[in-house]
């Protein structure tokens, strides 16, 4: 009796072992799919604030509340189920995909370059009241916008873990999916509130305060301004690595990847160690932007000398939902860095 009890939990303790290796492994696989995507988070929390631009200080963490919600029914009730579907009965159509989604990545990235360069007039607008209709319409263009990058992120987070069981592959994308939304939106909460927390305490006593709060206050522009390059840049670089891979990988053309990888190869012997590692990399990263610059402005063109019947200009128009116009005034243009 008592040997088949030890035996039955030692059979326990194994089921155990074997369950924590598997969250393990799930959580190292959602932590490389996660990186995998830190190109279209970053855009994704530099976006986000411009929804709230502009309103009043007390509506602006219920509304992104609101976006938040919406986020994690996109990732769960939309995309992913879609992308399970898709990678189960059609997984050739994932590198094409990939790269739609790598062009429409290297388009963001290029179409705010070229904005940069030729608009120099975006004013924030200031604080206001808006009724019920308008914050449901800022809601709901935030949430649409959301929805284009969130399928992003979630594409190629599966990407990463495409060789896993179906059962995993969910587990991971779940846990990606709520990782994600939690990271995206926190750090947009932090990001909108931070003046406001700069103006308590530039009203305190203490002059150590009121330095800290000045300084918090005027380095807001300049935070965003910051998150807003650095999601250009990674947009440019995650675009045009996923083009460059997926090229390859369908077979339509080897020259460019192979190229890009004889100089990583090259720069890895050349310089041994870490450093020679960090280099290679590095090479890499800025000939994926390059190619992600070059194809985005290609895609830019085309979209300027399309015929545009009363259509708002498409720079002015953020690619990924437009939704400022849904928002009225209470949102400024997004798409300035």
């Amino acid at each position: 009796m008592s040997a088949g009890l030890f035996g039955l939990l030692d059979d326990v303790a194994a089921i155990a072992k074997l369950a924590a290796a598997s969250i393990d492994d799930v959580g190292a696989a959602a932590g490389r799919a996660t990186a995998k995507a830190a190109g279209v988070v970053v855009d994704d929390t530099a976006v986000t604030p411009q929804y709230v631009q502009g309103l009043a200080a007390e509506r602006e963490l219920p509304i992104i509340k609101q976006i938040a919600i919406g986020s994690i029914r996109n990732k769960l009730l939309l995309i992913l189920p879609a992308a399970l579907l898709l990678s189960e009965f059609l997984p050739d159509l994932l590198p094409v995909i990939l790269m739609a989604g790598g062009t429409f990545l290297a388009y963001e990235g290029a179409h705010k370059v070229w904005h940069l360069f030729t608009h120099h007039d975006d004013h924030a607008t200031p604080a206001t009241e808006v009724g019920p209709e308008a914050e449901k319409a800022m809601v709901a263009g935030a949430v649409r916008t959301d929805l284009i990058l969130s399928a992003e992120i979630m594409v190629i987070a599966l990407d990463e873990v495409a060789d896993e069981s179906f059962w995993a592959r969910l587990a991971i994308l779940v846990v990606v999916a709520f990782v994600i939304t939690v990271v995206v939106y926190g750090v947009v909460a932090l990001i909108v509130k931070m003046d406001d927390a700069g103006l308590s305490l530039s009203q305190r006593s203490s002059a150590f305060a009121q330095k800290v709060g000045h300084s918090m206050v005027a380095a807001m522009p300049k935070l965003l301004s910051f998150i807003s390059i650095v999601g250009t840049v990674a947009m440019l670089w995650v675009g045009g690595h996923i083009l460059l891979v997926n090229i390859h990988d369908v077979g339509w053309w080897h020259a460019p990847y192979e190229w890009v990888h004889d100089v990583e190869h090259d720069i890895e012997h050349a310089v041994s160690g870490f450093l020679g590692s960090t280099l290679a990399w590095l090479a890499n990263t800025g000939i994926s932007a390059v190619i992600g610059l070059v194809v985005g402005a290609v895609v830019v063109a085309i979209i300027q000398v399309l015929p545009s019947k009363g259509a708002k200009d498409p720079v002015e128009h953020h690619a990924a939902g437009g939704a400022d116009g849904a928002a009225g005034t209470a949102v400024k243009d997004d798409s300035a860095p």
